[in-house]
């Protein structure tokens, strides 16, 4: 007897349907909280998907809510992964280190003394982050994909995502940037940006940028391949009067010059603006 292609493929949608439909999956929440002081670095390591968002606080301590989304093929599953998918901290006096574990970690799992049944090795999880820190102090993050935001958080800032849609506020200290696909919005300061340097960098997408009206600083912006620049921040002037701004590159001087911002996508925009416009 002939069996059609049409219901042998008939047959292949159904199974794969249940197989998709027969994986749980899980959300759990895993909070922390330990004191650190004011003027060290907290890092933080992001898992391969989720977000991060971070605010600083008026409280010497750093605060954790990590929300985590499993999926396993069942309910044993799920459990084992629940025993080993969050977060690590490492905790000195001068840096305190926040490391995603999960799946895809084995070193990291052996190193906190854990082991990964092969069947769940690799299997997709996220962890969405908020966390709290001292206002005064230094930021390293590293994130997959997913949304980041950083706010009230007065020091160095630095920053490597996959990508990621960024909202930022810098106020101080040295901030470099770098996102291989998304976006990045930066406001310096709220009256004021009393930074050393900026630097920051977008392989594929957008960068905005607000500085306040009196603000000084050296700003250069380049656009490597497509894309173009657009500034609307008054009474800004070419460094070198043989060098005019044009829409793939900017070399300028706000009010006085000052500390170094670099600007640059691969392909993508650039926006120039007033802070609060």
């Amino acid at each position: 007897m002939k069996i059609s292609r049409s219901l042998v493929l008939s047959v292949l949608i159904v199974v794969c349907a249940f197989a998709a439909s027969a994986q749980v999956k899980r959300t759990l929440t895993k909070n922390d909280r330990f004191p650190f002081g004011s003027g060290g670095t907290v890092a933080i390591t992001g898992a391969p998907a989720g977000s991060i968002h971070i605010k600083g606080g008026s409280v010497d301590e750093v605060e954790i809510t990590a929300t985590i989304e499993m999926t396993a093929p069942n309910e044993a599953g799920i459990a084992k992964l629940a025993e080993f998918t969050g977060f690590v901290t490492d905790e000195s006096i001068a840096k305190a280190s926040i490391i995603s574990i999960g799946s895809n970690s084995k070193e990291m799992l052996k190193k906190a003394g854990k082991k990964i049944p092969k069947d769940l090795v690799g299997l997709p999880f996220r962890i969405d982050y908020v966390i709290t820190v001292p206002r005064y102090c230094d930021l390293e993050i590293d994130g997959g994909v997913g949304d980041l935001s950083v706010e009230n958080v007065e020091g160095s800032l630095f920053i490597n995502f996959i990508e990621t849609k960024a909202t930022l506020t810098l106020f101080s200290g040295t901030a470099s940037i770098t996102v291989q696909k998304g976006s990045v919005d930066a406001a310096f300061g709220t009256r004021l940006w009393r930074g050393r340097s900026a630097a920051i960098q977008v392989g594929s997408g957008d960068i905005s940028v607000h500085l306040p009206s009196t603000q000084s600083a050296d700003i250069d912006a380049i656009v490597l391949r497509s894309g173009a620049i657009t500034n609307d921040f008054p009474d800004l002037k070419p460094r070198d009067r043989k060098a005019p701004f044009t829409d793939k590159t900017i070399l300028a001087k706000a009010g006085t010059g000052g500390p170094p911002i670099k600007l640059g996508v691969g392909d993508g925009t650039i926006k120039i603006g007033v802070l609060g416009r």
